[in-house]
């Protein structure tokens, strides 16, 4: 039962619960923007919270068990979210910008064992964070469509507490933990369909301290003024991290939904 509901919980616990009507209106490489407008010294902003209903697949190890294979849809797993947020902030400058993206999520359950001697339940709480840290620059642009070469840094944090109640190990817990930093790069393209539609997509590959990170999307965006815009598509985002017996080879994919806002 233990290793079940690590299977289930710990392996999920990295779920990151989860892009013009000119070419400009697309800045950041995860969530499109608005058409944006320059400041007197040039530079445009905007910040873009958004909602990702991903579910994984693939392969985890923690607390030195044996690897594990994994299938959640994104119902499975927000059955056990207990907080998720994501969002993406941007600074751009001609052709160059500057770009961040941050997203964290805890989940947590419990359940029983079959004999109730080392302990009458066990419970695990995973937290797990990632944040992109990036720079890009135009290398095509027209009135209707830009195509950018990015490339930057995603730092990714999981830490898995396990705790047991009841029985010989009762108020004793166990921390498993990783941390690493994987360099990426890669595309992101915008096309305008009318002035209020657009379509956008960007393509990311890397690695570090994981041997591949990869993240992949495509969506349709809807400018509703010039300052605020929603999109919607889907992405794909996996990581193959291995250390010490702490595995995690995992692929999230699902929809994506975001709202923008310049300022």
């Amino acid at each position: 039962m233990t290793s079940c509901l690590i299977r289930t919980l710990a392996s999920v616990g990295s779920l990151l619960c989860a892009g013009s009507a000119i070419a400009a209106d697309i800045h950041s490489p995860m969530t499109p923007q608005v058409q944006q407008t320059t400041t007197e010294n040039g530079w445009t902003f905007s910040f873009a919270p958004y909602f990702w209903a991903a579910g994984l697949s693939g392969d985890v190890a923690q607390f030195g068990l044996p690897k594990a294979h994994v299938d959640a849809s994104f119902s499975d797993i927000f059955d056990h979210l207990d907080f998720g947020a994501m969002a993406i902030g941007e600074a751009r400058y001609g052709p160059y910008s500057i770009f961040g993206d941050v997203m964290y999520t805890k989940i947590s359950g419990q359940a029983g064992t079959p004999r109730g001697i080392l302990a009458t339940d066990v419970e695990l709480s995973s937290e797990t964070f990632a944040g992109l840290l990036g720079a890009g620059y135009a290398i095509f642009e027209d009135g209707s469509a830009r195509l950018d070469v990015v490339g930057g840094l995603r730092v990714w944090s999981v830490e898995s507490e396990l705790s047991f109640r009841g029985g010989i190990l009762d108020g004793r817990s166990r921390t498993d933990d990783a941390t690493w930093v994987d360099g990426l790069a890669g595309f992101r393209g915008t096309y305008a369909l009318t002035p209020e539609i657009y379509l956008t997509g960007w393509g990311l590959v890397g690695a570090g301290g994981a041997d591949l990170d990869w993240d992949v999307a495509a969506a349709i965006g809807y400018r509703f003024s010039d300052t605020v815009s929603a999109v919607a598509g889907y992405r794909a985002l996996g990581v193959d991290y291995s250390n010490d017996g702490f595995v995690f080879d995992v692929v999230q994919q699902g929809p994506i939904l975001g709202l923008v806002v310049r300022f």
